[in-house]
């Protein structure tokens, strides 16, 4: 298994405690939660409950039977209700126990009682039994944080521990493609973000221009609806979602851009925008160091597939069918590196938390993250592709991160040394530069004078 060894630490941890452990887990659709457990389980004493999308008679006698044949050998009936089944729990289990609910909201939206059932069953009696470790999971985010942990859920402040699962970042992603070179390794990223059954449709023996036209631009390929469809089978409106994630991919990132791009009201594209944020495919960014309420915030697509398909696939989609799957793979790959810009520069961001975790910073960062606006020392809007600063607001590191294809010019080094001009309280400066094509002689020669950190592809694999 790729990855998640935090993950199952802490999962190991949970199992081996001796006391009740009850364990919330959720994080977006395809993000490898049930893999996670699958995993986990393997070699536990466990019961591995997935929920599926039936009425409560169903679950519960699809619950019934793998309880009683686990715990007791042999099915005889369905439970009453659900009560009946945790009391039955209680009763049996002797020994450390891992009991596990995959896709917990299929149930408890279909039976909310469900909720104060278990609560009392946690209350009352599961507290008291010390080998019981229960694991809720669900790809509900707003559901699990809200219905499951939220203060007016029943409940509420139950789970001894949460875990969202989230999707991997580009070293993790990286190792899904051992035959790929970096380049290749980071625009497969770019292109597919970290969910680990996106990286998993790219197979590294074919160049990343094939993998594009045979599973994300070919009608029927499993990529080719697979936004669109997830989008459907979570929310109400979908092609209003559409719409506003087609702007945004599309550079329109303020709330007032969306709305005239979209022709919907101001109030319902913010309402909307909350729902994406909460399904983590959206996020709302200020400029680094400044507060959430900075009125320079915009709105970027988190996840790279997303980003990616709406960029291209939704809003091309009848003249690719016309071009055909391979020449309009052809045609993005052509412009990839322009693409790249910004799936880059959260590489880089991602390369630099990594570092940080490492303390091979020259501080670790309070803050982290893109700034622009107004540069006094040169009266006009600036900006730096990543800006960290520390807790006192004395230390800083400033970052160019450029994905093209020739070497990085002297004025792209001079334009930074410019942008940091509008940083005159920090006091102590660090330079880093990252780009996939090496330096101009000029640029190693000032680097040197300066303390510049020069960075390639390769560094970010270190």
């Amino acid at each position: 298994m790729i990855g998640r060894s935090s993950e199952l630490n802490l999962l190991n941890s949970l199992y081996e405690s001796s006391k009740f452990e009850y364990l919330v887990m959720y994080g977006r659709r395809r993000v490898g939660k049930t893999t996670l457990l699958q995993e986990f389980a393997k070699d536990k004493n466990a019961v591995f409950f997935p929920a599926q999308e039936k009425n409560d008679a169903l679950n519960l006698q699809d619950f019934s039977k793998m309880i009683q044949m686990r715990l007791d050998g042999m099915f005889i009936s369905s439970f009453e209700g659900w009560k009946e089944a945790f009391e039955y729990i209680d009763k049996k289990v002797s020994e450390r126990t891992l009991i596990i609910i995959d896709e917990f909201p299929f149930i408890a939206e279909e039976n909310p009682t469900i909720k104060s059932i278990l609560q009392h069953a946690i209350d009352h009696l599961w507290k008291k039994n010390k080998n019981i470790f229960l694991i809720l999971c669900g790809s509900s985010v707003s559901f699990m944080e809200s219905d499951i942990m939220g203060r007016k859920s029943s409940l509420h402040d139950r789970q001894t521990s949460s875990m969202e699962v989230v999707p991997f970042d580009y070293y993790e992603s990286s190792l899904f493609y051992p035959s790929y070179t970096y380049e290749q390794k980071l625009i497969a990223y770019g292109i597919l973000g970290g969910v680990p059954r996106y990286l998993e449709a790219f197979d590294d023996s074919v160049s990343i221009e094939e993998n594009i036209s045979k599973t994300i631009i070919r009608k029927g390929a499993y990529l080719n609806e697979e936004p669109s469809n997830l989008l459907k089978a979570e929310l109400r409106d979908p092609n209003v979602y559409n719409s506003i994630l087609s702007a945004i991919a599309g550079g329109r990132n303020r709330v007032q851009e969306i709305s005239d791009y979209i022709h919907e009201d101001k109030s319902k594209v913010s309402k909307y925008l909350i729902t994406l944020q909460t399904m983590r495919l959206v996020e709302k960014k200020v400029p680094c160091g400044e507060s959430e309420s900075s009125r320079k915030g915009i709105y970027k697509i988190t996840d790279n597939f997303f980003r990616f398909w709406f960029r291209y696939e939704f809003t091309n989609n009848a003249y690719y069918e016309m071009l055909g799957a391979d020449a309009a793979s052809k045609e993005i790959m052509d412009g990839i590196s322009d693409y790249m810009g910004d799936a880059f520069e959260g590489i880089c961001m991602e390369y630099f938390v990594r570092k940080a975790k490492k303390k091979e910073l020259p501080f670790i960062p309070y803050h982290i993250g893109k700034w622009w606006g107004n540069n006094v020392h040169i009266k006009a809007q600036d900006d730096v592709d990543i800006l960290m600063i520390d807790k006192t607001g004395k230390k800083g590191i400033f970052v160019e991160c450029k994905f093209t294809n020739s070497k990085m010019p002297h004025s792209e080094y001079e334009d930074l040394k410019t942008a940091m001009l509008a940083f005159p309280n920090i006091e102590e400066k660090y330079i880093y530069f990252v780009s996939k094509t090496g330096y101009e002689k000029s640029v190693v020669r000032h680097a040197a004078e300066d303390g510049a950190v020069l960075l390639e592809l390769n560094d970010l694999f270190e």
